[in-house]
């Protein structure tokens, strides 16, 4: 099917994306997929980019969702080798990560377009101040990591898990980030071993929610398609420029950008 078909059956907003606009989204979504691969927070580039170009909040996010969940496979398969004798927690947290990436789509879906526009400064806001945090959270994993003792049940990190699939299928920036808080917290591991089952985990999540926005109406089909091959060539270069790249600077760049971003919706929303 040719993109102008496409685009004649996309859902309302997604047909007033020219090729322009396309460029532009490409260019965003390179940026998110080449962010993910460095230091993580790539969503809070796409999604705003999406909804200046005129993408109703819900439409928007929904595509971005579906457009950037080729890059979380990507991430997972990086770090296979982190998850090796690591079957028995997959077995007891995946089934919880898509039950809450689903349960997030659905409340998504079923969040009014006013409603979730006025959410979307908080959740962008909180988003930037999670991966803000992220370095300390790190340190602190690693420092718990170090300590000794008696090894929890892995059974308690299925609820927080749970909840935080909930929060990415609902909006996804930030779930890396919380995914781990919730996993240093319920069980005793290395960074390394925390870090390749956060990656599966936030993978499960993503995609079970990017597969139930697919028969929901709100994707925006050449916009996703195109994002999601600009993402997976700016994750490549992302892979390309480890090392080269400060990313605790590129963190604060986006994070900067991010509580700008957020400051510029509540703007709007208190101007209408």
């Amino acid at each position: 099917m040719p993109p102008e078909a496409l685009l004649a059956v996309a859902p309302r907003g997604a047909a007033a994306l020219g090729g322009l606009d396309l460029v532009w989204v490409a260019l965003a979504a390179a940026a998110a997929g080449l962010i993910n691969a460095l230091a993580g927070g790539g969503s809070l580039i796409s999604f705003p980019a999406l909804t200046a170009l005129g993408l109703p909040a819900v439409m928007a996010n929904v595509t971005n969702t579906v457009a950037l969940a080729p890059g979380y496979l990507g991430a997972t398969l990086a770090q296979r080798q982190e998850l090796r004798g690591q079957g028995r927690r997959l077995r007891l947290l995946l089934p919880a990560a898509a039950a809450g990436g689903l349960v997030g789509g659905v409340l998504l879906l079923n969040t009014g377009e006013r409603l979730f526009a006025a959410l979307v400064p908080v959740l962008i806001l909180f988003a930037s101040l999670l991966l803000a945090a992220q370095g300390r959270l790190r340190a602190w994993v690693l420092r718990r990591a170090e300590r000794r003792g008696r090894h929890p049940s892995e059974r308690w990190a299925i609820a927080p898990v749970a909840l935080a699939a909930v929060y990415g299928g609902y909006f996804g920036g930030g779930l890396s980030v919380i995914v781990l808080a919730v996993l240093a917290l319920s069980l005793d591991d290395t960074l390394t071993r925390l870090n390749g089952l956060k990656q599966a985990i936030a993978f499960l999540t993503n995609v079970t929610a990017a597969l139930f926005f697919l028969v929901s109406g709100q994707v925006a089909w050449v916009t996703a398609a195109v994002m999601a091959l600009a993402a997976l060539l700016g994750g490549a270069l992302g892979g390309r420029l480890a090392g080269r790249v400060d990313p605790e600077a590129l963190r604060h760049l986006v994070v900067g950008v991010g509580i700008a971003v957020a400051l510029v919706y509540l703007l709007r929303l208190v101007a209408s």
